[in-house]
């Protein structure tokens, strides 16, 4: 392949990704750069009405066919058999699967998080990316490539008195990445983390619209603000596209150097 014939390191023309949890925040915005890279997008998250939107405004910008909707819950493994399904359906295959849907359902002490709550992190925020990504993987070892990114979050590398479950969900989330990295990798099919640090989205939205809660946490930030959800949407990119190409089972942090 000479200079002429190579595509551009961030052209996902062609390709096709699936990205849960984008009706908003760092799926949405995420799926709206896939689209713009190139990519044809599925929008999924619980309710349908919710990707409609996003597809229609997709669609709007890139082009009628560049977006399809399909409502799914990460709590619902036939709801994402039938996810994966109608993507093949619509667009013939899955290039890339951004596992960005999770869910924490308790604040407070570790000591005090119920076992049905706890089942239902560890459930949305592990097992459901292994549902998922078991569905796609298959199809993309049999074609000798794909690209596998799990939204983890910084979380993931330390404590916290207040979302521990959460923290342990997503410290599996990159040690998930690691091992089917490991296994997949000499089919040619990448599989990567992103662990973002404070966000604004609408997880984070009680802290960020508080003038004094968000002024004291940027205080902790070296570059003193907030993150955009399309600042982790660039790197969703990059993990989906050739310019990561020899990058596989490593976890991205993007947190304004918090963890630094």
């Amino acid at each position: 392949m000479n200079f002429v014939d190579k595509p551009a390191l961030f052209d996902l023309t062609g390709k096709v990704a699936i990205v849960t949890g984008s009706s908003r925040g760092i799926g949405r915005a995420s799926a709206e750069e896939l689209a713009r890279a190139g990519a044809k997008v599925v929008i999924s998250s619980r309710k349908q009405d919710a990707c409609d939107a996003v597809a229609a405004a997709i669609n709007a910008e890139m082009g009628e066919g560049s977006a399809i909707a399909v409502a799914a819950s990460i709590s619902d493994k036939a709801a994402l058999q039938r996810l994966v399904d109608e993507t093949v359906a619509a667009f013939g295959q899955v290039d890339v699967l951004v596992c960005n849907a999770a869910s924490n359902p308790y604040y407070g002490p570790q000591e005090g998080i119920a076992d049905d709550q706890f089942r239902k992190v560890l459930d949305n925020n592990i097992i459901s990316n292994h549902w998922l990504i078991s569905m796609v993987a298959p199809a993309m070892r049999e074609r000798g490539e794909g690209s596998i990114v799990i939204v983890s979050s910084i979380g993931g590398l330390r404590g916290s008195p207040v979302i521990g479950a959460y923290c342990i969900s997503k410290a599996a989330d990159m040690q998930l990445a690691r091992n089917l990295a490991v296994e997949y990798g000499p089919h040619g099919v990448r599989v990567n983390c992103i662990a973002p640090g404070l966000i604004k989205t609408d997880f984070a939205r009680a802290l960020w619209e508080d003038p004094e809660r968000i002024r004291a946490a940027n205080e902790t930030v070296p570059l003193r603000r907030i993150g955009e959800p399309d600042e982790v949407a660039g790197a969703v990119v990059f993990l989906a596209s050739r310019a990561s190409a020899f990058m596989t089972g490593q976890t991205m942090v993007i947190d304004g150097g918090v963890t630094a």
